[in-house]
């Protein structure tokens, strides 16, 4: 029995027992008049179910509609058309949870959120008072009905108490709430939108009018209650009669004597007990085979609608779609940082030769510099010795000639000298260049050692550490993965024992893996990778708890890789799907593991069923790039580790298996003489270091000893050369006057601004080149930088490389497997179709059988096994069954001749004649009205009716059906559209005395027409809204003293 039975079944008992008492009373009175109306007021309302209010949001084409606070008993909504009157009808169906179809407005939620706008909100607040409220401890005296609509067609329901808090955002306790108030959305009795108004009796069959009698009295809901407990108990009876199998004996026995002893007094009765046996047995069988085709109809129809095959289908197909992008977005990401990673490789040797060229233009613009000043320096002496020698000319004039060869053999001495001083100064000069160049090479060297010497050390202590792992591992091989894996692993344990776990975690999956060839470790490690150290967990509450369990043993960014996905003890189905080669072995085919979960891991995270192994790099490059690669083959691994795909290979950076390695001191034993060699190397490496920096050091100390001899034989060439023009000028002296040295002195001032200015360009020339050295050491180093950064970052780009594609081959099997789902889903629907064929062909066959044995359909409730022995209790069902099937045709009657008698009595009031003619054996519902003026007419359909006068019987049906029904609200949208004054008038007297006679129920009435002629009572509130112009809404409540329209 579904969630709303229970309470229908009971509601339905409430709506009998409740009308029996107004029977008595409908059938008797037409009902108060419109002036009774005005002056009884009645002081009690409904308590619960019934509309307070209503606030709309951003709903259709409204930006906000409300809060409309509404009457206990009559409202009505009064506006043009596009004021939104109808928009708070549609409002309230989808508020209280009706779906989009109902409202006869759209298909979609997502068509009732405004244009432009994410959400719509509608808030309905339902009053919940009285002995009979719903959970007035938690809601109190009201309920707050909150639903937010998405533009994606989505909603979310809130409710809340009359404080606001929220109590519940579930669509069950929404169902319950409805069901306790007795509200049907679905009912048009309940509300009755504008479009079913127009078209109700117009367009509905007879049919169609009985079901919907059939439903809204509730009697439809109570036949199929009725069915369904025919059907619980008929499925009781037969889990009785299996209990009850082991008596079978016994109790056949029983009857057989007891029908012997019955039998004797009579051997007709006992023919004809006979007889009628027969015939139950045959059609026994009928219903049988009809049951089980009904069965077989269901569940082809469930089979039919279901679309959960297709649905999944999609969305795999969607999320291979998504992982192809992110790939395809990564390589494209990691070609690019290979291609600038050229790119910068190809500058670095640019820049390299470049700082080589400046720093040699660097050094040699710097000696032009010194050589400029130092001439410079030799001018400015010059220059004194001038000035000087002008002053001392007149002692210089009374020298004699012994004075002059003296000076004439100095000047010559001198010269020589000074000849043997500047050749040194040019062998100098030379020894400096080529010792800045030795110099420099040295640093290179130096700087490339030192490189090397450093990744040397980073190799021998991996190396160290691989070496401490293995020999602790001699003791206990789990320290291979890690030197807290043994006490992770005995945490796992204990919190397994108590009970921590669901189910005991697996790991690491490269200790419960085995090889069946030893040699291809290195092409699996490579394969699997993170994977050797990963973790498998049942669900995510037990990985909460290894998560927890690792935070002890390690930090957040280095834990191990967990897997969470259900445990299975049987190993997949990868028939169809894996990579299938005559001559070489997939990864699936060269390990062992202990458990089915360790395999399933690797099929769903690394496909390993599609990856082959193939010991050669060639045969790998033939198989996979030079021709087509094998079917479900992904990928290659070759014995050294390379990576083979269709279109591209890598080279594996590994030199050997850190996990799967068979022999223990085999590894010890390598990675010692590794660890000795690099011992080895890294003793040559700083002995080369310390000796190329010794010869740096010497170098240098050569080279500021060669500078300094360099300045010190300048200094001797600029002083012999001081001297030798002092001579020069003193020779001068003897011949030349006066004048003659001021002239010079000019000359020479020229000459050193001439050299000055030299020096400045020199300097300046020296600065540009300092700055050109300096430019170009910061672009080398940024070069180098930049490289090894983009090296850093194309690191993680490969990872989530290899992850994306293990994600993208797990995702296309889920998509065969979804595909195969869906075939063999048709595939069982069109199977089902073909056994039901057949079975309705053997129906056909029993039921003319068991009519040649009865022409009438035997009442058969028992099973061809107990037949035999539930004669007497057969009987004993028919007559249960006869009796309350009576009971049930007597209610259907009896509403039946209420409802007849109620639309008569409308119709009177318009001076018409009509007829309701219920044929309940065919289930048809046949409506007739008779305009004033035309009751001889032979013909009274509802097509030959005018527009008003199809309205006006439309309202005469619902308040048929309203005088016979429950509900706490009744709504009306636009039920006078097509009426003329005169049947408008009629109308609201009928419905207003209706509402006086039903106080306790709330009634909504939508009309686009005038309400001025409306009595003025504290129980019609009047909600006017303004023109669709405006963006707000307005409630004018018309409470005056009694008057009469």
């Amino acid at each position: 029995m579904s969630k709303r039975k229970g309470k229908v079944i009971s509601d339905a008992t409430a709506v009998k027992s409740r009308r029996v008492t107004d029977a008595a009373d409908g059938t008797n009175h037409q009902g108060p008049s419109t002036n009774s109306f005005v002056t009884t007021a009645h002081s009690a309302t409904g308590d619960i179910g019934l509309i307070e209010s209503i606030t709309l949001k951003n709903f259709m084409c409204h930006h906000l509609l409300g809060p409309f606070q509404f009457g206990p008993n009559v409202n009505f909504i009064v506006g043009n058309n596009g004021s939104g009157k109808s928009a708070i009808l549609t409002a309230l169906i989808v508020g209280l949870g009706g779906k989009a179809t109902v409202t006869n407005r759209g298909i979609s939620l997502k068509d009732f959120v405004k244009t432009g706008e994410n959400t719509a909100d509608i808030t309905i607040r339902l009053r919940n008072r009285g002995p009979d409220a719903y959970r007035t401890d938690f809601y109190g005296d009201c309920i707050f009905i909150e639903h937010r609509i998405s533009s994606d067609g989505s909603r979310t329901c809130k409710l809340r108490s009359k404080s606001g808090q929220l109590i519940s955002n579930k669509k069950e306790e929404l169902t319950y709430i409805l069901d306790h108030f007795n509200i049907q959305l679905d009912n048009p009795v309940s509300i009755l939108n504008q479009e079913m108004s127009k078209q109700f009796l117009h367009s509905k069959s007879e049919s169609e009018k009985y079901k919907f009698f059939m439903k809204a009295t509730l009697l439809e809901q109570m036949k199929q209650d009725y069915i369904h407990i025919k059907h619980t108990k008929t499925i009781t009876r037969q889990q009785v009669e299996r209990q009850e199998e082991c008596l079978k004996d016994l109790k056949q026995d029983f009857l057989q004597r007891k029908e012997i002893y019955e039998n004797l007094s009579s051997f007709s009765e006992m023919k004809v007990a006979l007889e009628n046996l027969k015939k139950a047995m045959a059609w026994c069988l009928v219903r049988e085979k009809e049951q089980l085709i009904q069965q077989l109809r269901e569940d082809i129809e469930k089979e039919e609608n279901s679309c959960k095959h297709q649905h999944n289908l999609q969305l795999c197909q969607t999320k291979v779609m998504q992982v192809e992008k992110k790939i395809q977005h990564i390589k494209s990401r990691i070609d690019s940082l290979r291609g600038e990673q050229e790119s910068l490789k190809e500058d670095s040797l640019k820049l390299k030769e470049q700082v080589k060229v400046i720093s040699k233009a660097h050094q040699e613009q710097e000696l032009v510099y010194f050589r400029a000043l130092n001439k410079l320096k030799q001018s400015e002496k010059e220059q004194n010795l001038l000035q000087e020698k002008a002053k001392a000319s007149l002692i210089l004039n009374s020298n004699g000639e012994t004075e002059y060869r003296k000076q004439q053999k100095t000047l010559s001495s001198l010269r020589e000298q000074l000849a043997e001083l500047e050749n040194k100064c040019s062998q100098l000069n030379q020894e400096i260049k080529n010792k800045h160049q030795a110099l420099f090479k040295g640093k290179e060297e130096r700087d490339k050692l030192r490189l090397e010497e450093r990744n040397i050390q980073f190799s021998y202590e991996s190396k160290v550490k691989r070496k401490n792992q293995l020999l602790a591992s001699r003791s206990n091989k789990l320290k291979r993965f890690g030197d807290h894996v043994p006490d992770l692993l005995g945490s796992i344990t204990q919190a397994y024992a108590t009970g921590r776990f669901l189910k005991k975690p697996v790991g690491p999956i490269g200790a419960c893996i085995s090889l069946k060839d030893p040699t291809l470790a290195v092409a699996v490690e490579c394969c699997l990778r993170s994977f050797m150290k990963a973790f498998c967990c049942d669900n995510y509450k037990d990985e909460a708890v290894l998560q927890e369990l690792m935070s002890y043993y390690y930090s957040a960014s280095n834990r191990p890789q967990i897997i969470v996905s259900p445990f299975s003890e049987k190993v997949y189905n990868i028939h169809g799907r894996k990579a299938c080669h005559p001559e070489y072995p997939s990864v699936l085919d060269i390990i062992t593991a202990t458990s089915p979960v360790i395999i399933n891991c690797l099929i769903d995270m690394r496909g390993i069923e599609s990856v082959l192994i193939i010991k050669e790099k060639d045969k790998a490059r033939r198989v996979m790039q030079h021709n087509r690669p094998p079917k479900n083959c992904r990928e290659v691994f070759t014995v050294e580790g390379d990576q083979v795909y269709a279109n591209r290979y890598y080279t594996s950076d590994f030199s050997m298996a850190k996990y799967l390695g068979g022999d223990l001191e085999t590894e010890i034993s390598m990675l010692e003489s590794d660890l000795e060699n690099h011992q080895a190397q890294l003793s040559r490496f700083q002995l080369h270091v310390t000796s190329v920096t010794e010869d740096i050091v010497d170098m240098e100390s050569t080279l500021n000893s060669a500078i300094i001899t360099l300045k010190k034989r300048l200094a001797s060439v600029n002083q012999v050369k001081a001297t030798i023009t002092e001579l020069e000028t003193a020779a001068e002296e003897q011949i030349d006057d006066i004048s003659s040295l001021e002239e010079a002195v000019q000359e020479n001032q020229q000459k050193i601004k001439a050299e000055k200015q030299t020096v400045h360009e020199a300097k300046t020339e020296l600065d540009k080149h300092q700055k050109m050295v300096e430019d170009i050491d910061c672009k080398y180093s940024s070069v180098r930088e930049r490289a090894d950064q983009l090296s850093e970052e194309m690191e993680p780009l490969k990872d989530e490389q290899l992850k994306l594609e293990t994600e993208c081959a797990r995702d296309e099997r889920n998509l065969k497997i979804l595909e195969n789902k869906l075939k063999s889903h048709e595939d069982t629907v069109q199977a089902m179709k073909s056994d039901l064929a057949q079975r309705e062909e053997e129906l056909k066959e029993y039921v003319s059988k068991a009519s040649k044995i009865s022409p009438e359909r035997q009442q058969v409730t028992g099973s061809t096994k107990s037949i035999d022995t539930e004669i007497t209790r057969l009987k004993k069902k028919i007559k249960v069954y006869e009796s309350s099937h009576g009971e049930q045709e007597q209610v259907v009657r009896s509403l039946s001749v209420r409802c007849k008698l109620y639309f008569n009595n409308f119709l009177i009031k318009m001076n018409c004649c009509g007829s309701m003619i219920f044929d309940h054996n065919n289930e048809t519902l046949s409506i007739s009205v008779k305009p004033p003026g035309r009751e001889d007419d032979g013909v009274g359909d509802m097509r030959s009716l005018s527009g008003g006068e199809r309205s006006f019987s439309t309202v005469c049906f619902m308040l048929s059906l309203w005088e016979i029904t429950e509900s706490p609200f009744r709504c009306l949208d636009e039920f006078d559209v097509y009426m003329d004054m005169h049947n408008r008038r009629i109308s609201l007297d009928l419905l207003l005395e209706l509402s006086e006679r039903q106080h306790l129920r709330q009634f909504i009435f939508i009309t686009p027409l005038t309400t001025s002629s409306l009595p003025k009572t504290r129980l019609i509130k009047i909600h006017q809204l303004e023109d669709p112009e405006g963006n707000r809404s307005e409630t004018v409540d018309e409470n005056v003293s009694n008057q009469s329209w």
